[in-house]
């Protein structure tokens, strides 16, 4: 799966995974050492609380001084879907059809409302560059008490965004036009994943016709992207993921192509290189040589992303992990760059860059500043190496937690999406490595 899709939900009908005190105790220590390996800050400074907590107060007088210098939204059907563990909705959607296209906004949290450079809650953000994600624990880029309240898009509550407004050809599905601005939206309802299957399945439901509508567009984006070369490699993603996904992807292209193309500026564009024909050829050997699988001849030919996409489409599903893998193992890092020279061979996109994720990646809420603002950091090159070190350092470290787990006995897997309880009873946990 790629840095850039998100992450898939929780399984919402199992109960947490139970273990004893003793394990929770060398799972922290095991914590521990990774954050003073990898420099990864777990606390945050009383100043930067200090900061956050004071965010927070006064804040319906504050939106409501905000409205006459934003798009008021508000009466927009808006909503957010999510894994159901969930503790920050950060973007939200809107649909509607028109004469021969579709309009799609994207709501994200105005997270530079709140979290400016002449602030410590910015240093800090700066400093942590991304949040990392370890099976059951969160490291956050951003103070919760901030993120988790006036940056979350709850229902049924004013909150300011950022929007990126689309109308998109309904034949050819390319941007007919982009608008980017701030507004103030009130997401009618939390839709969990399993959730927007259920709206999907049942045209009784609230929200019904606009997220068959939103999968509509949706699953035509998602086709068109693999039919131009695009690697998809997760394709049995359900409904509820394609939506959030291809959303997400379009309003981040759209952006991006913004600041470059209609103004020309340096911003924190996300470059993918490509892997050499050999390293190519070396994982569709490996493809090949696997049990079950095969890649169909109509698949072979100039683009070897698109041989990945049929051999995942059309493998036994105990095979998809390895091909994965296979394809990864040659794949180059993902960087950010201020130019987007290079595109993104990944997603096959010429020019790309994060907008939609501010809460949890510092290019993100860079780029918020870029739009807004007009203004290009002058450190933004550095910047730019800072935030993908530290990428991979959180990446590292969450592999090797994940190793961790494994080791003493537990499904790295099950642990993130299920959760864990410490239980005194021996008897009572499964797991007592």
């Amino acid at each position: 799966m790629s840095d850039d899709e998100p992450k898939p939900g929780s399984a919402e009908d199992q109960g947490p995974v139970t273990i004893t005190p003793a394990l929770a105790d060398r799972l922290a220590e095991k914590r521990e050492e990774l954050f003073e390996e990898f420099g990864i800050r777990d606390e945050f400074p009383s100043e930067v609380l200090r900061e956050a907590e004071a965010r927070t107060e006064g804040v319906y007088e504050e939106i409501e001084a905000e409205i006459d210098e934003r798009e008021d939204l508000r009466d927009l059907t808006t909503w957010t879907t999510d894994p159901v563990d969930a503790q920050d909705f950060d973007d939200a959607i809107s649909i509607e059809r028109e004469d021969g296209a579709y309009r799609l906004w994207v709501h994200i949290a105005d997270v530079t409302h709140y979290v400016t450079p002449d602030t410590a809650m910015w240093e800090e953000a700066v400093e942590r560059a991304n949040t990392v994600y370890l099976p059951d624990y969160t490291i956050h880029m951003l103070p919760p008490v901030l993120a988790e309240t006036v940056c979350s898009l709850v229902p049924n509550e004013d909150r300011l965004a950022h929007t990126v407004e689309m109308e998109i050809d309904e034949e050819t599905l390319s941007f007919e036009d982009i608008d980017i601005y701030k507004s103030v939206i009130n997401s009618d309802e939390r839709l969990t994943y399993k959730e927007c299957e259920n709206r999907l399945d049942d045209p009784d439901l609230p929200l019904s016709e606009e997220n068959q509508l939103a999968f509509e567009l949706a699953d035509r984006m998602h086709e068109q992207r693999k039919e131009d070369g695009s690697l998809v490699l997760n394709p049995r993603r359900d409904r509820a993921h394609t939506i959030i996904e291809e959303s997400m992807l379009k309003a981040n292209k759209a952006v991006t192509h913004t600041l470059m193309w209609d103004r020309g500026v340096e911003a924190m564009y996300r470059v993918h290189p490509q892997p050499t024909p050999d390293q190519w050829n070396e994982a569709l050997k490996e493809i090949q040589e696997l049990d079950g699988v095969s890649i169909p001849g109509n698949a072979w030919g100039d683009d070897p992303r698109k041989a990945v996409n049929a051999a995942l489409e059309e493998s036994p599903e105990r095979q998809l992990n390895k091909i994965q893998r296979a394809v990864l193992k040659v794949m180059p890092r993902a960087k950010y760059m201020n130019d987007p020279f290079g595109g993104h061979h990944a997603l096959n996109f010429d020019i790309y860059g994060h907008f939609t994720s501010p809460i949890r990646r510092l290019s993100d809420t860079i780029n918020h500043w870029i739009v807004h603002e007009n203004d290009v950091p002058e450190t933004l090159v550095e910047l730019c190496d800072h935030a993908s070190d530290k990428q991979k350092d959180g990446e590292t470290a969450e592999r090797l937690y994940k190793q961790f787990l494994q080791e003493q006995g537990l499904d790295p897997y099950a642990v993130n999406n299920r959760g864990v309880e410490v239980v005194e009873d021996p008897d009572e946990a499964k797991h007592t490595a």
